[in-house]
């Protein structure tokens, strides 16, 4: 069992368990609670009622966060001839086509978010092993296989998260810093979850939404009334 310091036990004693929050009382609170000196990020967990092991109920999408995610994005961009001359004008931290295959295949991981246009996507996926379990492997339903290179980088850069839910049903995301304001976190929220509901599986049936709790890196999670979301 996972043991916790005093600060936590602390902060723990700050939030009622059986108490289910508003977003912006959920928001006021983690931002109140937060004790490490850094600046830690907020996190949503979504606890979907899907069958994940089902490849129809899959729940898997992006979202431009309004306020971004409050950190410098380093973009990887597999490209060629004229886009990666466009992923280099639109500020790619690193582009190239075949030869950065073979770099990133020989170990090379300097980079936060993977963008390829879909001509690259037969060597890239030679790549899977690296990039897959690292959630980095280009996807079109993520935005990030495209010919539109520039609005790819630029969204991504602007703070686009990313979701999937896990085996168990679960999804998790950052949402902004502790430093953003209450009015920053609460838009970045609102927008991640419009985007999760949206994602809802046509043939996922009954509660959709189990659960949902906000937390920083550091601190105690609290846990939100579901009925602000809808009939979900």
């Amino acid at each position: 069992m996972a043991q916790h310091g005093k600060k936590y036990g602390k902060a723990r004693e700050g939030v009622d368990r059986e108490k289910r929050h508003t977003l912006e009382e959920a928001v006021g609170l983690v931002k109140g609670l937060a004790f490490a000196k850094f600046d830690e990020a907020v996190e949503v967990s979504i606890r979907l009622g899907i069958d994940a092991k089902k490849t129809d109920q899959l729940v898997r999408g992006s979202v431009v966060l309004p306020h971004g995610l409050g950190k410098k994005v380093r973009v990887l961009v597999f490209a060629k001839g004229d886009k990666e001359v466009e992923a280099r004008e639109a500020g790619a931290d690193f582009h190239g086509g075949d030869e950065l295959v073979e770099k990133v295949q020989g170990g090379f991981m300097d980079f936060d978010k993977v963008i390829a246009t879909p001509d690259m996507m037969g060597q890239v996926g030679r790549l899977g092993k690296v990039l897959g379990p690292r959630g980095l492997m280009p996807n079109p339903k993520l935005g990030t296989v495209t010919f539109d290179v520039a609005r790819a980088i630029s969204e991504v850069k602007a703070g686009r998260a990313e979701f999937r839910a896990e085996k168990a049903g679960i999804v998790s995301a950052a949402v902004g810093r502790k430093s953003f304001g209450e009015a920053q976190l609460l838009d970045n929220l609102r927008a991640f979850m419009d985007a999760v509901i949206k994602a809802k599986p046509a043939t996922s049936k009954g509660q959709y939404l189990k659960s949902v709790t906000l937390a920083t890196t550091m601190g105690p999670g609290v846990k939100l009334d579901l009925g602000q979301f809808g009939s979900h």
